[in-house]
């Protein structure tokens, strides 16, 4: 046997899966076994190995023994020449496993290797290569002192960033995500220490097998992918004090002598644990403090313009301060508004009421403080507006965010890939509007069929000009076709786009999910039969009317200015249409028959929509009312400046 892989598993199946395609394309010319050792899963991850990998040896434990524990059940089972401790979470290079054999039979000196590991946004995952902490690299990495000098030699070498990560060279350590070692060395040296659950076992095992004699080397000729953290993410463990507890065995185990080293260790826990707390806490008061100096503004501006000057009484500034934003920020408090119901508009508008109620209601008992309640009146609509725009603007922030889901065709999404499945993918992506996928293109291997369109998406590059691309469109997601690419290829682009702020996400040749650092998405179909549409109620229908008419009032006053700053112009009749209630400003294509849908026919056409909104020329009256659906499903007065929003910028254009 040449080769054994094993693989501790928690709660990763989609991961683990992944992984196990990629090893079964590394290993095709290698005597191999597959060791996966499952952490009492509860997320089928069994059943996917025994069903669909049934050649894997699976070994269940009861319970969560820990990283450690259970890697060295696989190790005592193991059989091959060579061992490799893979992580669930990544995937491997066709060649990875054959070019590390290969080196290793001609450096007999070396006991353990590990390769390139790559995030899954291009760059070098630090941990792939680093020392032992020493008082000097522990005060530099605490500090950030490493992270500001990456490149110097006295400041960086706790993760040797001052090196060259594409050459080969003698390390102290390396990431226990790919751990490639020689049996000889697990023979001579033992396993895993089991007094660690999670973290610092790998650097204990590279301590305890470079005393032995042998070396370790980073070998840059070949790279992994590593989705770091996932098993932690899915153990509810406290992943920072883990990493603590792990270094402060680590220093008490090997490190005895170094006073110094325990000082920093102590202190790095104390300066995070503050650090994380401060954070939490001011997370918290960002909402509470920003309401409180709209509600200021919004008290001198209103006596600025009753009174033509902010001016009070002595007496009364303290007050004046002080009391309105407490009642109006307590009042929204009991609303809910900086918990659970920080973006609510209705709980913030009832709460700014019945805030703005009680202060008019004060100003009975103390005379001294009235001062005008037009002042006041004039305070709660600036308010209102105020608190409602910013929250708005915070929300619309978040969903055009690439950190998260983005609103209406916000990810501008490219597939590499112009099989089958990819052709299958960009069909399901269409359909499934809420995940804001706007699929630009088609990327191919080589160049010979550019220009070409396949179900209605044009082949708009090969992947050797796909960083122009991605700078050119302003692309969010880069997504990969797994089936019609090699991993060594889908890993040079990634390596080669490294630094343009992309989503790198594989698509596996089940067409069941979307695999990326951020998050899974799950591409099965849900069923459509028992949704409640929102535009089905009354009052969201008399919502949207009143929006109608402020919005198409605005327009209709501003025409003119408004006509001249959009390229394609915005016709006066279809505004008044609007502001009278034969149109609507968001609603059907113009020309779309409404006896078409089974629900939903009481949306009026739309100067825009979400189907005006996918400029492609080829849309299926089945994805029209798919969009029509999702729409009428989700309104809020907030979907519909978004889409006005988008309608609005491609006007300009």
């Amino acid at each position: 046997m040449q080769l054994s892989i094993i693989i501790v598993n928690y709660n990763v199946r989609t991961f683990l899966e992944n992984a196990l395609h990629s090893i079964r394309k590394a290993t095709q010319d290698i005597e191999h076994e597959i060791i996966v050792v499952d952490n009492a899963s509860d997320d089928g991850s069994v059943e996917t190995i025994r069903t669909k990998f049934p050649y894997v040896k699976l070994i269940e434990n009861n319970s969560n023994l820990g990283f450690a524990k259970a890697n060295n059940i696989g190790l005592k089972i193991s059989n091959g020449k060579y061992i490799v401790l893979l992580n669930p979470d990544t995937i491997v290079q066709e060649d990875t496993f054959t070019s590390l054999i290969k080196f290793l039979d001609s450096h007999p000196e070396i006991g353990m290797a590990g390769c390139k590991i790559l995030n899954p946004d291009g760059t070098l995952q630090l941990a792939c290569r680093r020392s032992i902490p020493t008082p000097w690299s522990a005060f530099t990495k605490f500090t950030g002192l490493s992270n500001l000098f990456p490149k110097s030699k006295l400041f960086g070498r706790y993760n040797l960033t001052y090196l060259n990560p594409d050459q080969t060279y003698e390390v102290e350590a390396i990431s226990g995500s790919f751990m490639f070692l020689r049996r000889d060395v697990y023979e001579q040296v033992g396993g895993l220490d089991e007094s660690y659950f999670m973290y610092g076992e790998d650097l204990d095992w590279c301590y305890r097998i470079r005393k032995s004699g042998w070396k370790i080397y980073y070998f840059h000729q070949t790279q992994i992918i590593h989705f770091k953290g996932e098993s932690t993410k899915q153990s509810n463990l406290n992943d920072l004090q883990l990493f603590y507890n792990a270094m402060h065995i680590f220093v008490q185990k090997n490190l005895k002598k170094s006073f110094s080293l325990h000082i920093f260790l102590h202190l790095g826990i104390i300066l995070h644990s503050i650090g994380a707390f401060a954070i939490r806490f001011l997370k918290k008061l960002i909402f509470f403090f920003t309401d409180w100096i709209f509600i200021l503004a919004s008290l001198g501006l209103s006596f600025y313009l009753r009174f033509g000057k902010i001016s009070l009484p002595d007496y009364a500034v303290i007050p004046i301060l002080i009391f309105p934003g407490a009642i109006i920020t307590s009042v929204i408090y009991f609303f809910g508004g900086y918990t659970k119901y920080k973006y609510s508009i209705p709980r913030t508008t009832s709460a700014i009421i019945l805030g703005y109620l009680i202060i008019s209601s004060l100003t009975f008992f103390f005379k001294e403080f009235a001062f005008s309640r037009i002042v006041v009146a004039y305070s709660a609509f600036i308010t209102l507006i105020f608190l409602i725009s910013w929250r708005i603007f915070i929300k619309l922030l978040f969903r055009y965010s690439k950190s998260a889901r983005a609103g209406i065709f916000g990810r501008k999404t490219l597939i590499v890939g112009t099989s089958e499945i990819a052709q299958k993918l960009a069909n399901k992506l269409r359909n499934r509007i809420a995940d804001g996928y706007d699929v630009l293109g088609y990327v191919d291997i080589t160049r010979k069929d550019i220009g070409n369109t396949l179900s209605g998406i044009k082949i708009i590059g090969s992947i050797d000009n796909i960083n122009k691309i991605i700078i050119e469109n302003k692309i969010s997601d880069v997504i990969f076709s797994t089936d019609c690419l090699s991993y060594k290829d889908i890993f040079n682009v990634i390596s080669k786009a490294k630094n343009l702020g992309v989503n790198f996400r594989m698509l596996p040749s089940n067409l069941e999910v979307i695999i990326g650092k951020t998050h899974i998405d799950n591409l099965i179909n849900v069923p459509l039969e028992d949704i409640n549409y929102r535009l089905e109620s009354k009052i969201f229908q008399l919502i949207k009317r009143f929006f109608d008419i402020f919005i198409s009032f605005l327009f209709l006053v501003t025409f003119l200015p408004v006509k001249r700053a959009f390229k394609k112009k915005i016709s006066y009749n279809l505004l008044w249409k609007v502001f009278i209630g034969q149109y609507s400003l968001v609603g059907l294509p113009l020309n779309y028959d409404k006896s078409n849908l089974l629900r939903a026919n009481f949306l009026k056409p739309g100067l825009t929509g979400i189907a005006q909104l996918d400029e492609r020329n080829t849309l299926s009256d089945e994805e029209i009312e798919n969009y029509i659906i999702y729409y009428s499903k989700n309104y809020s007065p907030l979907l519909d400046i978004e889409i006005l929003i988008k309608w609005l910028n491609n006007r300009k254009r």
